[in-house]
């Protein structure tokens, strides 16, 4: 593996958990992935202008350890798969000082057009650059409750898919500033997820009262927050400054010690999605950092709010 990323986590990259926010991690991912073009023998990929680019097609993230403000971290990376225009890149996110791994991500990435986004074969050049960096994906950070492999939902069905007839509410919705892109002009891939982190307390904040009031009624005290242990995206379309997004999200998994939540950004104007995506997440002690065990009346609770029905 080679190094594609080193730094700290600043304060403002982390949250009201105390943590480094996941659109951060994928913002450390993004640059990472530009290093790793420039290993590739594609030096100019992100630069405006340029003829072609790489783009992410879809993600699976690991989040294995707490970052917290102020911690120097680094990450690692190589190539698990090549095929005639796309690559699959493997990044470790690790802590400098203990070693332990934060996160471990794994993205299909296509070689495109960057006007059109028109996928396109690898050069002799890359190719033999690709081999160099061709790497077995690690046991110790392979995925667990999230298939990357499992196929998605195809685009005419997320089409058909009408999340107000599933009573799917909205929880986040804005434009796009042109401060969120890229140098091609589209929305960066780390405003998908921040997208989603920043909607979730409109759905979550809620039924956190409610657990609260209900364990205060038996006597109990909870003080707890949330933790993602992993995501799969989707990326679909790429939208540019201006553009409306919609953030729908459903019931997805609930399992003894963990529950999923299902994500879609969407396109108020036209119906199509933007993203669709998978987020498992645990509920853990907010004084201790434990995670606390579901409880079924409690999961009851946040059926009643985050309905079931839509899939990635």
């Amino acid at each position: 593996m080679i190094e594609l990323y080193r730094g700290i986590t600043n304060t403002w990259e982390c949250d009201e958990m105390g943590h480094m926010n996941v659109r951060f991690y994928v913002n450390k991912q993004t640059e990472g992935l530009a290093i790793m073009a420039h290993a590739l023998g594609m030096p100019n990929a992100f630069q405006p202008g340029h003829s072609s680019t790489l783009i992410p097609v879809d993600q699976h993230i690991r989040f294995m350890k707490e970052v917290h403000p102020g911690r120097p971290i680094v990450m690692v990376g190589g190539i698990l798969d090549v095929s005639e225009n796309e690559i699959v890149v493997y990044q470790e996110l690790k802590h400098v000082v203990s070693g332990e791994t934060a996160a471990a991500f794994r993205t299909r990435v296509r070689h495109v057009e960057s006007k059109t986004l028109k996928g396109f074969a690898w050069k002799d050049a890359t190719l033999n650059a690709i081999t160099r960096l061709k790497m077995d994906a690690p046991e110790l950070t392979a995925p667990r409750s999230l298939d990357p492999d499992a196929p998605f939902l195809p685009d005419e069905k997320a089409l058909s898919l009408v999340p107000d007839e599933l009573g799917v509410p909205v929880i986040g919705r804005g434009a796009v500033p042109i401060q969120h892109c890229d140098s091609h002009g589209r929305m960066l891939p780390e405003f998908f997820i921040g997208r989603v982190s920043d909607s979730v307390p409109n759905l979550m904040g809620q039924w956190r009262e409610e657990v609260a009031n209900a364990a205060e009624a038996k006597g109990e005290k909870i003080h707890s927050g949330a933790a993602v242990l992993e995501y799969r995206l989707k990326y679909r379309r790429w939208p540019k400054a201006g553009d409306l997004i919609e953030v729908r999200t459903g019931l997805g998994k609930v399992l003894p010690k963990v529950h999923s939540l299902v994500h879609w950004l969407m396109d108020p104007s036209t119906g199509k999605a933007w993203c669709t995506s998978e987020a498992v997440a645990v509920t853990f002690d907010l004084d201790t950092r434990k995670v606390i065990p579901a409880n079924p009346e409690h999961m009851a609770l946040l059926e009643q709010r985050a309905v079931r029905g839509l899939t990635v």
